[in-house]
């Protein structure tokens, strides 16, 4: 059922989008488009090894330091380089939706939510998964 813009709609009665970040204004393929899935778990086990090795060579492979190295490196390379060593190399680059510079915080909280693994097995039809929702950013290709 169509609505006008002067009715108030909640997020659950919105149409479906027709693509991944359609909702956010970006375009359907290419540059600005939200990252696809293949891409962001490339990039996550790109990281994952990253910090396993950096575990490996001063951690002699302890788990903790694995996550902590992984959840670190995302919050200094988000907001120096864009996105994470994985994203980067893939293609992608984290931003933020209010545009402009991510910030410090964004990659703090965004980060965290991403080391403790559920928010982001949990994401919405852009495609942002729960640690970017509350970070309010979204992973799209540079």
């Amino acid at each position: 059922m169509p609505h006008s813009s002067s009715q108030s709609v909640s997020f659950g009665q919105l149409p479906p989008s027709e693509w991944p970040g359609e909702r956010l204004g970006l375009p359907q393929t290419g540059p600005r488009s939200v990252g696809r899935l293949g891409r962001r778990l490339a990039a996550v086990a790109i990281d994952w090894a990253l910090a396993t090795a950096a575990s490996a060579l001063f951690f002699n492979y302890d788990t903790l330091a694995i996550s902590l190295i992984f959840v670190g490196m995302q919050i200094v390379f988000i907001p120096t380089l864009g996105g994470s060593i994985g994203q980067r190399m893939l293609g992608m680059r984290v931003v933020a939706l209010a545009g402009g510079w991510v910030g410090l915080w964004r990659p703090i909280v965004r980060s965290i939510l991403l080391g403790i693994v559920v928010p982001a097995l949990v994401w919405d039809s852009d495609q942002r998964g729960f640690h970017d929702k509350i970070a309010g950013t979204v992973l799209i290709r540079a």
